[in-house]
């Protein structure tokens, strides 16, 4: 049952009980529930156990009348009582009860829909993903084409030692290029791989196709027919507008015989202008049959030549040696062997070798070793010859990007000429391997060096072959 009171006299009677009660007069109350909720107790002292117990819906307790009676009927006025909770602080704390209750509510339910909401997302973004692998074109698949560029670009993002690929990113320029750049054949993805190359603007890297890497390795055997000169890349202080530099010319050659020196810059093959013109293109025009003529347009200091030559066979024995005797009286004059090496191919430390036997046979005092004009060639040769010289001690360190890489030394177990004082004769066209074989000589103090500043490379250039199965022999990158 319920009642409703506002400062008035209520009283009520339990049907199972034969007492009544009355309740004076409450003051500010503005309302009362009561509510039978079950038969506890017996408000007699006989046997009748049943009882009433009501609900206070106003701050959700639940009573017991048990005991009540006395106390209430004690009592006159009970503003204090905890029965009828009609404090003004006891319906604030109420409220406060409340708000927690709701606050905690609410973020305990923005959490769990949160949650719902993140596993709901990311399920649907692997359906998606799902639904886009299983249903993706086949046209989509990396070709074949697509792998001989992919490892080109790795061999670059492994090996180059700029590794800020001259201030691009080359993650993304590999992306771009699988998407933009045409590889629908074998010559399209060689362009793409040139075109990828020439953002490096580094003239000592580059991708040379089967019949130029053909050409290299003819430069590094006995002979060829030719011209007979040894080409680079001039720096931008010598030549601002492009061109090529002749680091040599083989004695005896046609270049040699028309005049050609090295440091004469080369400005146009034939009909062709050398401004734009890579260095293997120039070579495999300056080569050809025997027989055959080819123009060059050559500046000389700031003369301008027009020559043409010949090409005949050229004889690539890269070391020539004989005895010199010093101004003396008598028999006892020093005698000199006198050894030039004009290129590191395939037979030059063993002709080395071969030299200073036959000298010592002479009775040589000391020798002379003449690297000038000698623009490199095989690495492990230049190697090789260095420990001929040598005893002991470090021969070059190969840097990259993260520092010193590899140290090349030798124990003297190779060593032939130790003993003998050496000079080594250097100038503007010693380059490459016989720049790291005149520096090993001297920084090892086993030879003065004479002469003029050399070419200045400073790179090891490594050859780095693909699996091109298309093509009878491989392309490399330089």
């Amino acid at each position: 049952m319920e009642i409703v009171a506002s400062s008035v006299n209520a009283s009520f009677s339990l049907p199972s009980s034969s007492h009544n009660f009355s309740i004076p007069q409450v003051p500010q109350l503005k309302c009362l529930s009561l509510r039978v909720i079950e038969s506890r107790f017996s408000l007699t002292h006989g046997k009748n156990k049943k009882g009433v117990g009501f609900t206070n819906r106003d701050c959700g307790n639940e009573y017991s009348l048990v005991g009540v009676a006395p106390w209430i009927s004690s009592n006159k006025l009970f503003p204090r009582s905890c029965l009828f909770r009609s404090s003004w602080s006891f319906l604030a704390r109420r409220r406060k009860r409340k708000s927690v209750m709701k606050l905690k509510d609410f973020s305990f339910g923005l959490k769990h829909h949160a949650s719902v909401l993140f596993v709901r997302l990311v399920t649907g973004v692997m359906l998606v993903m799902s639904i886009s692998l299983a249903s993706s074109n086949p046209s989509w698949a990396l070709t074949e084409e697509n792998l001989l560029f992919l490892e080109a670009w790795r061999v670059i993002d492994r090996a180059y030692i700029d590794k800020s690929f001259n201030g691009q990113s080359w993650f993304r320029y590999r992306e771009d290029a699988l998407r933009k750049e045409p590889m629908n054949n074998r010559e399209e993805t060689y362009t793409a791989i040139r075109k990828m190359l020439a953002t490096l603007d580094d003239p000592f890297t580059r991708f040379l196709e089967p019949e130029k890497l053909r050409s290299l390795r003819s430069g590094t055997q006995g002979a060829l027919t030719g011209v007979g000169i040894s080409i680079g890349y001039p720096t931008k202080a010598a030549m601002p507008s492009g061109g090529l530099v002749v680091i040599s010319a083989s004695p005896g050659g046609p270049a040699y015989r028309a005049g050609v020196s090295s440091g004469d810059i080369i400005l146009g093959i034939d009909d062709t202008s050398t401004e734009n013109l890579g260095l293997y293109d120039a070579a495999e025009r300056l080569q050809g049959p025997e027989g055959s003529s080819v123009a060059l347009t050559i500046r000389s200091g700031s003369d301008v030549k027009h020559l043409s030559l010949t090409r005949e066979k050229v004889s690539l024995n890269p070391v020539t040696s004989r005895l010199c005797k010093t101004p003396a009286s008598g028999n006892g004059s020093p005698k000199v062997g006198y050894i030039k090496l004009t290129s590191f191919n395939q037979n030059a430390s063993s002709a080395i070798k071969e030299a200073i036997n036959t000298l010592r046979s002479e009775n040589v005092n000391a020798f002379v070793l003449d690297l000038r004009d000698n623009s490199g060639g095989l690495f492990p040769e230049g190697i090789e010859t260095a420990k001929i010289w040598l005893d002991k001690g470090v021969i070059v360190y190969i840097c990259d990007s993260r520092g010193i890489r590899d140290i090349l030394d030798t124990d003297g177990s190779n060593a032939l000429a130790i003993s003998e004082p050496l000079a080594v004769l250097v100038n503007k066209g010693t380059a490459s391997a016989s720049e790291i074989l005149a520096g090993a000589l001297k920084d090892n103090k086993r030879a003065i060096l004479f002469g003029e500043p050399t070419f200045g490379k400073g790179y090891l250039l490594m050859v780095w072959f693909n699996s091109n199965k298309k093509e009878k022999g491989n392309s490399c990158f330089l």
